[in-house]
């Protein structure tokens, strides 16, 4: 497989038929279906089990995350993260293509393909469209699962591609860096409130809904769309840009997007709204909804 095609942040499900068809898959590709649904919604390991993309392996985001944070998906260490994908038979110089189930296209495979890029490994593609086009398109599915063999993956995490809240608090008096919240206008103003949870922003941050990168079919935007969006946003591609969300999962989205137009150093605010709002001042918490507990 040719080595331009490691760089590549969008792969088409033509193409990745085609390198099935091919018999690519194996250590120098692997394919890992990173669906995940809100408990009681739907089950993404038992929807796996029974359909996938032939050869995907399961990736679990549950399951590859820091088991001991009190926030949601926050990264895993440097070593759980290579054990991790190191079971899934993704090596150093593995070629990783992340999709999910979701029916908007994709959610979860950017918030994969970040992880991937945190920690130091460049050779990953998010499949464009995901795999609800992969369906639609007539391409084949199977139930059997994937069973690849343990490759060895050294993590090392990129700093630079990671945001913590301490960082986040220093930019509000030095604004070293532009900062997207990727969230919806509701739960960016904190006009919408679900289960006593309270949205809203903090100063400096800039608005765009993550749903404004993706066309209606599923699939992302054309590269002039996007940067026709985040111009009219006024965010300036040449700065350092940090993006944002409920739980650093849409952010990645963004993140995705502006790495399609050649910016490749976008970083993640890893905790997000959610340990923003437990962690910041009252006066840092910016939200037109009325305050609530939790």
């Amino acid at each position: 497989m040719a080595n331009q095609l490691f760089s590549k942040a969008l792969v088409s499900a033509k193409w990745l038929a085609e390198a099935l068809g091919a018999r690519r898959l194996g250590p120098g590709l692997r394919v890992l279906d990173t669906s995940s649904y809100p408990p009681g919604e739907r089950d993404a390991r038992q929807e796996y089990l029974e359909r996938h993309i032939p050869g995907a392996s399961f990736f679990d985001i549950e399951v590859c995350k820091d088991q001991a944070s009190p926030y949601e998906v926050m990264l895993p260490s440097e070593q759980a993260f290579g054990d991790y994908v190191g079971s899934l038979g993704v090596g150093n110089n593995t070629h990783v293509v992340v999709y999910d189930g979701d029916p908007l296209g994709s959610f979860y495979a950017p918030r994969a393909w970040w992880m991937f890029r945190a920690f130091g490994h460049r050779q990953v593609s998010v499949l464009n469209g995901g795999f609800r086009n992969w369906v639609k398109e007539g391409h084949p599915v199977t139930a059997e699962a994937a069973r690849p063999e343990p490759a060895q993956f050294k993590a090392k995490l990129d700093r630079r591609l990671v945001k913590s809240f301490e960082e986040m608090l220093e930019n509000l008096q030095t604004k070293k860096f532009q900062v997207v919240d990727s969230r919806s206008e509701g739960r960016y103003r904190g006009t919408v409130q679900e289960q006593g949870f309270r949205h809203g922003h903090f100063t400096g941050t800039i608005n765009i809904p993550f749903l404004n990168v993706f066309t209606e079919s599923g699939h992302q935007k054309q590269a002039e769309e996007i940067q026709r969006l985040f111009r009219e946003k006024k965010v300036d591609l040449a700065r350092p840009l940090v993006t944002t969300c409920h739980r650093g999962v849409t952010a990645c989205s963004i993140a995705l997007a502006a790495h399609m137009l050649g910016k490749e150093d976008v970083a993640v605010y890893d905790g997000s709204w959610s340990e923003w709002v437990v962690r910041a001042k009252p006066e840092d918490i910016i939200s037109e909804g009325k305050r609530n507990s939790g």
